[in-house]
């Protein structure tokens, strides 16, 4: 069983950028769609981005998509979300969970995904 772990969070400056790595374990990511996900306090997790199994397909949440940018490198099993231009309310906990899909349907669904790591702290001051 493949198993994602999160890193790359931290403090981070209102307008400033900051990288989040998925790492995975245990297996490969060929086989797994990965979306990442972010959780407000006291509230569910809300989508961010999702890439396909090799990467030719991408899905963003309005609020972020021309800001941050979801990719992977499937020889490091790895996915990544480049995040740009960062704002104040984007202070959440960031999480990755992979779909091991038929077809790409680029789910914002959290129910889709498994194999969740644990997540990740992101703060962004102003």
């Amino acid at each position: 069983q493949v198993q994602l772990i999160e890193s790359g969070g931290g403090l981070v400056q209102a307008g400033g950028s900051l990288r989040l790595s998925c790492a995975a374990s245990g297996g490969s990511l060929v086989t797994y769609a990965v979306g990442w996900f972010r959780q407000h306090p006291g509230k569910g997790r809300e989508f961010v981005a999702a890439i396909s199994r090799r990467g030719e397909s991408t899905h963003y949440e309005d609020s972020v998509k021309d800001r941050f940018v979801i990719s992977r490198d499937n020889a490091r099993n790895t996915v990544m979300l480049q995040m740009n231009s960062q704002k104040t309310e984007e202070t959440d906990v960031y999480f990755c969970g992979g779909h091991r899909e038929a077809y790409w349907t680029g789910s914002s669904n959290e129910i889709d995904y498994s194999n969740w790591g644990e997540g990740s702290q992101e703060t962004v001051s102003s």
